[in-house]
């Protein structure tokens, strides 16, 4: 099978969803599938390479050529509609790949639609976030859990967010695109049910199945050399966050938690990128890190005592969550979105009321003073990551694709302009 998959960033970028797609493109190509990946193209980086029988095209946009338009150039996004060079991009390493499938994972998507009916390939999409129907991709409104899309209240909120000159074009735009991608997407298929809900598929007719994240079977065993990251982490254990800086994962409600903590408390150590969340510079015990290689978190969590996920908006899954608990560490995290679907309050974790501090630090002081509760949470952790190993998850990727391909299309004609083939 042939499967070209779109997104905005791939490795070395950091963040949840990256990963994701990189473990998904390379456990595929393992499996004897022609993968390709088309990725928007960032300074310093090859415009293609092949990386674990992998072809990766990193191509520029249009609207990346726009001064301004992004506050981190590091992490520049596809528009919520298509992007010109995108499209002829897109078109010439179809042309070249010819996929059966074209698996998109955010707002690459917009940039091909318009070629879908020429490309004749299946689209799937996977839903990390709310893009779908919410521009800001949170679905959240003045620092809480939005109840659903209108349109003067997400006008309001997109200008408040981007600006009015960026917010509104990229609401109407990310609207009218949303409608187009709902008619001609074959199959969504959300992380969680809580994402399904949250970007209106659920009770719809709208064709989607739930396959959430995964890690590599082997996770935990970090390739590198990791001795000049680990020095800068605390000798004694610690308590440990990895995720983005941004005000919606709860780094804030963190924080005052862990300051009404006593001075004995295992330190905390902040593992994370981007944001706008103020971060401490001299807080005892406190320690942040920024950009660290993925490998190099690994570590981080195999030393800590427990992982904490304090996010106050409906989160999709919970990469870091998961990622901590393979390493045999319990998670405190709150008790919203889709991480339920991970952790079992008592059972490998503890749950938590989002967006409430007393509740978090009530939460960690318990873990903190029971060594064997820990102990047995961890365990329960382990074997719960253990139903997420790539193993179980990625053959439900597969049939998801055979089954929009359909028996005719075993052996089908491809046509792509004027040409066509038959896959045998």
């Amino acid at each position: 099978m042939r499967i070209l998959m779109l997104t905005d960033h791939y490795p070395p970028i950091i963040g949840g969803m990256e990963r994701f797609v990189h473990s998904l493109s390379t456990e595929l190509a393992s499996r004897g599938h022609s993968v390709s990946v088309a990725t928007l193209w960032h300074e310093g980086m090859p415009e293609f390479e092949v990386e674990r029988a992998v072809r990766v095209y990193r191509i520029q946009g249009t609207a990346q050529r726009v001064r301004g338009l992004f506050s981190d150039s590091g992490r520049r996004y596809a528009p919520p509609c298509p992007d010109p060079e995108v499209v002829w991009s897109l078109r010439r390493i179809i042309e070249s790949e010819r996929p059966d499938i074209v698996h998109a994972h955010n707002w690459m998507i917009h940039s091909f639609l318009p070629l879908k009916p020429w490309s004749g390939a299946r689209l799937v999409v996977s839903l990390h976030d709310y893009g779908l129907v919410c521009v800001k991709r949170d679905l959240m409104y003045h620092d809480e859990p939005c109840t659903g899309p209108a349109l003067t209240k997400c006008l309001g909120c997109a200008a408040n967010h981007y600006g009015f000159a960026k917010g509104v074009p990229a609401l109407i735009a990310n609207r009218i695109m949303s409608a187009v991608e709902l008619a001609a997407v074959d199959t969504f298929l959300p992380v969680s049910y809580a994402a399904a809900i949250g970007a209106g598929l659920a009770g719809s007719n709208l064709p989607f199945r739930v396959i959430p994240n995964f890690i590599p079977d082997d996770y935990g065993h970090a390739p590198f050399d990791c001795e000049s990251y680990l020095a800068q982490l605390p000798e004694q254990s610690y308590l440990l966050y990895v995720g983005s800086f941004a005000g919606h994962k709860g780094v804030d409600v963190l924080l005052r938690a862990y300051r009404e903590l006593p001075g004995s408390t295992p330190p905390l150590v902040l593992i994370g990128f981007g944001g706008s969340t103020p971060l401490p510079t001299h807080w005892p015990n406190v320690v942040v890190a920024r950009n660290w290689p993925h490998w190099a978190v690994m570590r981080a969590q195999e030393r800590c005592l427990a992982g904490i996920v304090p996010s106050i908006f409906q989160e999709t899954f919970g990469m870091a969550a998961l990622e901590t608990m393979a390493q045999g560490r319990p998670v405190i995290a709150s008790q919203i979105g889709g991480l339920p679907d991970l952790v079992s309050d008592g059972e490998n974790g503890l749950l938590v009321a989002a967006d409430d501090p007393e509740a978090l630090r009530r939460a960690i002081q318990r873990l903190l003073a029971d060594p064997g509760l820990r102990n047995r949470m961890g365990q329960m952790a382990l074997l719960r990551a253990g139903e997420f190993r790539a193993s179980a998850v990625v053959p439900r990727f597969e049939q998801a694709y055979q089954d929009v391909l359909g028996p005719l299309d075993s052996i089908r004609g491809h046509k792509l302009g004027s040409r066509s083939e038959v896959d045998l």
